[in-house]
């Protein structure tokens, strides 16, 4: 079994691997198998490319990010520049439908609201504004339209979950008028991840909690 202090090497030796973090002003705590992540970097970019991966080591069975964005002079930008960069990238994501996505930003950080039909579509407009210059932070509080015909969604999950490699006797679906919940155990927080993501893709998802416990 891992030890925390043997996580916390493998944790720091993964973002010291990973080219797209500057961990020099990174520090890393373990406990139970929960990693936190302390200190500052210099983009939002970097700050999410350190929690992903964090969350695709195999032992992590819990994360807790507390990283802070301190951007150089050099990068900052006013929030109305960074508005009409975000309304301009949108409007070339073909995955986001046109006007559907609204944005908001203050000192830096970045709100989406709106509505679509899937929630790849999302998901896709919070990963365009993630790259942009001088954005600290992004909140997507984008909602999927529910559908009249989402009376299946448990079993759908279910079929999907066992398509991939899934042991369905280890994972548990309920769904009630669009709001999916999952519970039960899988060995990493990737596996979690693809838990989560295959729910998501179900037609008529509207929600999705994940309770998976990583063993």
């Amino acid at each position: 079994m891992t030890t925390d202090n043997q996580l916390k090497q493998t944790v720091l030796d993964e973002l010291n691997w990973e080219p797209s973090v500057n961990a020099a002003h990174i520090g890393v705590t373990a406990k139970d198998g929960v990693i936190s992540l302390l200190g500052h970097v210099e983009s939002y970019t970097q700050k999410y490319a350190a929690e992903t991966a964090v969350r695709r080591l195999k032992d992590v069975k819990g994360f807790a990010e507390e990283l802070e964005v301190r951007l150089p002079f050099s990068i900052k930008r006013t929030d109305d520049d960074i508005a009409a960069a975000a309304i301009g990238r949108l409007k070339w994501n073909v995955s986001v439908p046109a006007d559907a996505v609204k944005v908001k930003v203050e000192k830096g950080w970045v709100t989406l609201t709106g509505e679509v039909e899937w929630h790849y579509q999302a998901e896709s407009a919070s990963d365009d504004i993630r790259f942009l210059m001088g954005v600290t932070g992004v909140s997507n509080l984008i909602t999927v339209k529910a559908r009249p015909n989402a009376t299946d969604i448990g079993n759908n999950i279910m079929h999907a979950l066992h398509r991939t490699w899934f042991d369905p006797k280890n994972i548990k679906v309920t769904a009630v008028d669009g709001a999916v919940k999952l519970t039960g155990t899988v060995q990493s927080w990737n596996d979690r991840n693809v838990a989560f993501n295959t729910a998501w893709a179900a037609p008529g998802a509207t929600s999705v909690e994940n309770d998976i416990r990583v063993n």
